[in-house]
């Protein structure tokens, strides 16, 4: 879930691309981007190269144009054994024929078997992004949650105008997991429902079933929520209050408990976080593991403008569903220094580190869920014993087989161990110490 208070974002953004990138002109609907920094992330900050790929938000951004396309759903199984279909988002450029996953922070693989999102001491965690967008469709993932007061996991389908759907697991309460769905970014609390799960540390299988009129949540099979299109009609803004525009797959952990988030924030995650915890591995952070997600992509909605089969376009910065139209559009840019106005060509001399450019190209934060600016006492701020976190035992469940487990895994075992393609090890020196200083990635 994206937090209310879209401008202010969890971290400064991570300048992978130039020390020199330092704007700070942000985007409103009233007030669009700056024809320099044409592209609207989702915290609001205005940038170019991957700021108008995901997550570019069309309705406050210089023009539609500004945006580029979103690559059109691509059904499948994808397993999360390795890094190799995974891209960290200072190197993506928008080929989504090559690669299906966009990544932020540092995820790990775990013996040939899954991937961890992990969480360092100050940083702002993990995510993995689909490059390819679903408009409509059954979205699953196999996967655990991590544990502990102020961590917080996510598996969302998020648009790039805030439409939202979320499974989010809040670490001081590891027997439920929270659901929820919002329309173009408006925070309504009431629509939260907690789902009754057993041990979310352990391996689930959670499901999206997303339709036109109706949008079902699942785990492990069995259905828990239904919310009918019909039953969210807002006859202030005169439409549907219902996800409806095409949205990426995202699987994050992030640090709601962080000490500089607002306090709502923090006591709906159940307290600040503790970096010196129990719930920490051997290697100093926090973890939540993805065996696998898989898509079903479902048919456009009945009356969608086709004009291709590539790519979402939106034609209207009402961004409802009728205003998506299917496209031959695909835009690749040349470097972080494009946009979807002008997507440049890829320089053999110069790469994205020697940027001149003064607009930021890399977004920083990590995306989690609607509660960056919760207000106190708000949804469920933790009914776990031992100060907000669970009274669980340590050790964990899980699947054998050579899966994660969270608990057999803990510092007192000292047995984990991963290897690692953070992806910031081709980063250049100076772009390296940037994104070290703001996200706090430090591999021990």
């Amino acid at each position: 879930m994206v937090r209310p208070s879209f401008t202010t974002a969890l971290a400064v953004a991570a300048l992978a691309g130039s020390a020199l990138a330092q704007s700070n002109a942000k985007g409103t609907r009233d007030k669009p981007c700056p024809a320099d920094s044409p592209c609207c992330g989702l915290y609001g900050d205005c940038g170019i190269g991957a700021f108008c790929l995901g997550g570019c938000d069309i309705t406050m951004s210089h023009s539609i144009k500004s945006c580029v396309p979103n690559p059109i759903c691509k059904s499948g199984d994808y397993k999360m054994n390795s890094l190799d279909d995974v891209q960290d988002i200072s190197k993506y450029l928008g080929d989504n024929s090559k690669i299906n996953w966009q990544s932020q922070g540092k995820p790990l693989k775990y013996k040939d078997e899954n991937l961890l999102l992990t969480m360092y001491e100050d940083s702002d965690g993990s995510l993995l992004a689909s490059t390819f967008y679903v408009w409509y469709g059954k979205i699953c993932a196999r996967m655990t949650s991590s544990q502990g007061k102020g961590v917080v996991t996510a598996f969302i389908m998020m648009s790039d105008v805030k439409d939202e759907i979320d499974f989010e697991w809040i670490g001081a309460d590891i027997s439920t997991v929270q659901s929820n769905y919002y329309s173009q970014g408006a925070i309504d609390y009431t629509k939260t429902k907690n789902l009754t799960v057993d041990d979310s540390t352990k391996w689930h299988d959670y499901c999206i079933d997303w339709k036109p009129e109706e949008l079902k949540w699942s785990v492990d099979g069995k259905e828990v929520r239904t919310v009918k299109k019909s039953d969210t009609w807002n006859s202030t803004d005169n439409r549907f209050a219902y996800p409806q525009t095409p949205a990426r797959v995202m699987i994050s952990l992030w640090p709601a408990g962080k000490k500089t988030n607002a306090k709502g924030t923090i006591d709906w995650a159940g307290g600040e976080i503790d970096w010196h915890s129990k719930y920490m591995l051997s290697g100093g952070y926090y973890a939540a593991g993805i065996s696998s997600v898989s898509v079903q992509c479902y048919d456009p909605p009945a009356g969608a403008k086709k004009n291709g089969d590539k790519s979402y376009k939106y034609t209207d910065k009402a961004a409802t569903n009728n205003t998506i139209e299917l496209s031959n559009d695909i835009v690749v840019l040349g470097s972080l220094d494009g946009s979807g106005e002008n997507p440049g060509e890829a320089s053999k001399t110069q790469s994205s580190s020697q940027s001149t450019k003064t607009a930021l190209q890399v977004p920083g934060a990590i995306i989690g869920g609607a509660h960056q600016d919760a207000p106190t006492g708000s949804a469920n701020s933790g009914s776990g014993g031992n100060n907000g976190q669970s009274s669980g035992s340590n050790n964990n469940g899980g699947t054998a087989g050579g899966e994660f487990v969270q608990g057999l895994n803990s510092p007192a075992s000292n047995s984990f161990g991963v290897s690692v393609e953070p992806g910031l090890g081709k980063v250049g020196g100076s772009a390296l110490a940037i994104v070290v200083a703001i996200l706090g990635l430090i591999a021990l």
